[in-house]
């Protein structure tokens, strides 16, 4: 690895995010099964926050045990819809089923970020963001889904807010960096307070 820091995640709006904060970092993608983690029945009883964090761990250490000498950066994001968590769209079909479930509703969005080196944890941090969407109308939705394209389907929730999904929203009370996929000013005073930048 050419630098000491790696993100444990193939997410492109990851990537980004820390690049444009000045991070070096090397990607190695985490190989985990995180539907088969949620199914955990201990895991099922946590907070949304905690349980997000915990994927975030299982991604970090699933890198950082190849990468003893590094900063694994591992991310998790979740979404909940009152006790319903939804996840990436399977299809177009399943993200317009998506996207009506949470039409004139608000639901909750966790972002958790774990840095572990050595099999150890060294920081952990969420973000909770709660989104309402507006009441609007199927053309709407429509017109949103034709502008933005299957891009969607890489989302969790099936949206996009740095795109025309925008439109569909109301009310954000949280981070934007958050919704982007990390809690980003967290994570930079972790990395900050690990010597790592």
């Amino acid at each position: 690895m050419k630098n000491k820091i790696i993100l444990a995640s193939k997410s492109v709006y990851r990537q980004q995010l820390l690049r444009n904060a000045g991070v070096n970092f090397d990607v190695v993608a985490a190989r985990v099964d995180e539907r088969a983690i949620e199914r955990d029945n201990q895991l099922s009883k946590l907070e949304q926050a905690a349980r997000t964090a915990h994927l975030a761990a299982a991604k970090a250490f699933a890198v950082a045990q190849h990468h003893p000498d590094c900063f694994v950066i591992g991310a998790d994001q979740t979404i909940m819809l009152g006790q319903m968590p939804l996840h990436k769209p399977r299809d177009m079909s399943h993200l317009r089923e998506q996207l009506k479930m949470m039409r004139g509703k608000t639901h909750r969005l966790v972002s958790a970020a774990v840095i572990a080196k050595n099999n150890q944890i060294l920081a952990e941090t969420s973000e909770t963001v709660k989104l309402t969407m507006r009441d609007f109308t199927d053309p709407e939705m429509e017109k949103v889904i034709d502008l933005a394209g299957e891009t969607l389907l890489q989302c969790a929730g099936g949206y996009q807010l740095e795109g025309p999904s925008i439109n569909l929203f109301e009310k954000i009370d949280g981070d934007y960096f958050t919704v982007l996929g990390l809690p980003l000013l967290p994570l930079l005073k972790a990395l900050r307070n690990l010597e790592a930048l």
